[in-house]
């Protein structure tokens, strides 16, 4: 048999290794988080009533899918590419009819046997590969506003039902797609007005609105003034400053309290506040006045980030042990299994276990970049740092929320947390790269 009918052919095995690596971790921690003393542990992996033995299925069928997908050809992802979006965008819509509630969020398909399926996680392997696919088309001009335009609907409608199923966090993960489109041509100044407008978010949470409001007005007269010579000669440089200022106001003013009081629940809005450091009014949110005082008001503290950094605080440089760990043994922390499994291994193996499992991380996704680079075909090369965006943007905000630095918003760390949905995305997503990168020498559109 030849080396190109062999299914191990140009398969990269460090990718997979550091996939494997990342696997047992996550089994770990889900362990360490869920196991009982007084309970016969290997009893308990095999009886699929916990969440590790849960894990350690999902992982069983993870590793089906992947080598479903090894043997696949590569062409069957560039062939039904959209096919697969629309598909995926038809189950995040059947989830407004047949989804189950969890969590306050209807994003959920049940398939029984106490098992559901998030079709929001699962569509984002299927804009990856629509992305791909339209940037890689012969026909597509990326320069023109008119393709960049089309781009963006790809990757923001997915994202808008996210947010209509209330769960921000996954679409904010949409976003990342941003950095894929960078990579292939899209103008930078998407990018300066992108993080313009968060700067200027958090100015308008930390300073009060009429200060803030003087001084862009009186950093627009400044402008004006150091460039008037150039604004005499020209009145249109005269027009851009007052255009940006007046946007700027506008935006200050009124776009960032209609996205906290209409877009962002309750909850939402007060976790964003805490982070710095303010107290959000939850009467002026729209959900608090539609429900007219029926309900109680869901107004959470910052407890689960408090736990969190005492967690991995107390593990040190190296610890507390393996099933040692005090916050993590004594239940402390919320979603310890899922949004916020970083902690267990900081709990139990101190500064020493997380360095390991970012330096993991940080490997895995340098690798997927030297990937990305050596990829002839520009549809393996978008759908590649489509990944590594992804990846980067789960890891970054999933980390610095554990430990206060960013809000709380209920994001999975990739390949740890406990999750069918979310360990499937993973895989998936990784495992088409490696189908791909193994027939890089072909050109696939």
């Amino acid at each position: 048999m030849s080396n190109k009918n062999n299914v191990s052919h140009g398969v990269d095995w460090l990718l997979i290794l550091l996939y494997a690596m990342l696997l047992c971790t996550g089994l770990l921690c889900v362990f360490m988080v869920e196991y009982k003393p007084d309970t016969d542990w290997i009893a308990s992996f095999l009886g699929g009533k916990t969440n590790y033995s849960k894990q350690l299925i999902f992982i069983g069928i993870c590793t089906i899918v992947a080598t479903f997908i090894l043997l696949a050809d590569s062409k069957l992802f560039t062939a039904f590419a959209n096919l697969m979006y629309a598909f995926g965008i038809v189950l995040m819509l059947a989830t407004f009819v047949i989804g189950r509630n969890v969590n306050g969020s209807k994003s959920w398909i049940p398939l029984g046997g106490g098992f559901n399926i998030q079709p929001a996680e699962l569509c984002k392997i299927f804009t990856a590969l629509a992305l791909a696919k339209f940037l890689s088309r012969q026909e597509t001009d990326f320069t023109k506003f008119k393709s960049q335009l089309i781009a963006f609907g790809i990757v923001l409608f997915p994202a808008l039902l996210s947010r209509l199923q209330h769960e921000t966090g996954l679409a904010l993960v949409y976003l990342s797609f941003f950095i894929a489109m960078y990579r292939e041509g899209l103008p930078g100044i998407y990018l300066i007005i992108g993080f313009a407008f968060g700067v200027l978010v958090v100015a308008t949470l930390l300073v009060d609105p009429n200060i803030l409001a003087i001084t862009l007005t009186l950093i627009a007269a400044l402008a004006i003034y150091l460039l008037r010579r150039q604004i005499k000669r020209n009145k249109a440089g005269l027009y851009v400053i007052v255009a940006v200022w007046a946007v700027c106001v506008g935006i200050q003013r009124f776009a960032v309290p209609y996205i906290f009081n209409n877009v962002f629940e309750c909850y939402q809005s007060q976790r964003i506040y805490m982070s710095f450091g303010k107290d959000y009014d939850c009467s002026q949110n729209h959900a608090v006045k539609k429900d007219k005082g029926n309900n109680k008001v869901y107004k959470p503290d910052d407890y689960n980030v408090r736990q969190s950094k005492i967690a991995i605080g107390s593990g040190g440089i190296l610890g507390n042990g393996f099933l040692k760990g005090t916050q993590t043994r004594g239940k402390f922390v919320p979603a310890q299994s899922t949004d916020f499994i970083f902690t267990s291994l900081g709990d139990a193996f101190g500064l020493v276990g997380c360095l390991f499992l970012l330096l993991l991380y940080l490997f895995m996704l340098f690798r997927i970049i030297r990937v990305a680079e050596r990829q002839r075909s520009r549809f393996s090369r978008v759908y590649a740092y489509s990944v590594v965006s992804i990846l980067f943007y789960h890891i970054a905000v999933n980390i610095l929320m554990t430990i206060g630095l960013f809000p709380s918003i209920g994001i999975a760390l990739p390949l740890i947390s406990y999750g069918g949905s979310s360990l499937l995305t993973f895989t998936t997503l990784i495992f088409i790269l490696i189908r791909l990168d193994a027939d890089r020498q072909m050109v696939l559109r």
